[in-house]
């Protein structure tokens, strides 16, 4: 069963946290809105006991669930949700206390108009979800831009972070030219999608950024989309994602990831968006860093490949919480 739990974030932003059990991570375990979830979720509401519980502080044990399970929180990537996360959190809810956040902007947290989406928005709200839930010191797994939100977290708060893992994210500046590419990517989408299944045919084969047919990411896509009356929408802004992406994408992030103190695995897909060479030199720049790839992956390794994924991480984490 994937629970629910409700958490404030920064400037009083509503954020959807989950928490994912060995039997009820299934891949629609943490459906966004609109949609019906294969799984049993069950709701936990906000609590004051939540909000008000100190850094540091351990949450309570919850059943089925050792106390003493060490907690990961994942961190999903750009339009994504937290139940991209559910393959691969279901191999890790075994051995570790699993969580996953919706970052604000996206899937069932809060999507102010007005934002922020800034950095250091997107970096608060971890860390305002880490000591309201009572995680610290956690190990973080990010995604994309989840990876690069988890890494300036573990340079400015140490004290709450034990371990991380970064995949597929580049520490360079991608640059004005890729902005604008999004921006025309966005504006091409044949939105609103009449079905499901247009959405998995676009984003899977139909849309010029694929080079060939990628059912997988049909299914991503398929998994953030709400019906309207007038179809399939997505359920966050394009125009809030294009804000979150223009705040990182202008800039390199060497300087950050230099300042990570704690053990770091960088993991990276054969054919993802992260290079080899570019990862191998963020694994030389970080203090402790380690190295793993995962052949016949792309951006979505977690996603796409979670059990070939969870081979290459989860002997890091044993490592790292054992020692």
């Amino acid at each position: 069963m994937a629970r629910r739990l409700d958490v404030t974030g920064a400037d009083g932003i509503r954020l959807a946290a989950w928490e994912f059990t060995v039997e009820g991570a299934a891949r629609e375990g943490t459906a966004p809105e609109g949609r019906t979830p294969a799984v049993s979720i069950a709701r936990q509401p906000a609590a004051p006991e939540d909000r008000a519980r100190p850094a540091g502080a351990p949450a309570p044990p919850q059943p089925g669930r050792a106390r003493s399970a060490a907690p990961v929180l994942l961190l999903h990537g750009l339009m994504g949700h937290a139940a991209h996360w559910a393959p691969a959190a279901r191999l890790l809810a075994g051995g570790h206390r699993t969580l996953a956040l919706d970052q604000r902007g996206h899937g069932a947290s809060e999507k102010p108009p007005g934002g922020p989406f800034t950095r250091e928005a997107y970096v608060a709200d971890a860390a305002a979800v880490i000591e309201r839930l009572g995680l610290a010191p956690v190990t973080l797994v990010g995604h994309s831009m989840g990876a690069l939100t988890a890494w300036q977290l573990a340079a400015e708060r140490p004290d709450l972070v034990r371990a991380l893992v970064i995949c597929d994210m580049r520490a360079s500046a991608l640059g004005a030219a890729s902005q604008r590419a999004w921006q025309d990517w966005f504006r091409g989408w044949p939105a609103p999608f009449p079905t499901l299944e247009a959405v998995h045919r676009w984003f899977g084969a139909d849309d010029a950024w694929v080079e060939t047919p990628n059912p997988a990411r049909g299914a991503f896509f398929a998994e953030v989309m709400t019906e309207r009356p007038d179809g399939w929408h997505p359920v966050f802004d394009p125009a809030q994602m294009l804000t979150s992406r223009e705040t990182w994408v202008h800039d390199a992030h060497w300087d950050s990831l230099a300042q990570v103190r704690c053990p770091t695995l960088v993991v990276r897909g054969l054919d993802g968006e992260l290079g080899r060479a570019e990862a191998q030199e963020m694994v030389r720049v970080l203090p402790h860093g380690a190295y793993a790839e995962i052949p016949d992956a792309g951006h979505l390794l977690h996603y796409t490949h979670p059990e070939a994924w969870a081979e290459a991480v989860d002997p890091f984490l044993t490592g790292v919480l054992t020692t």
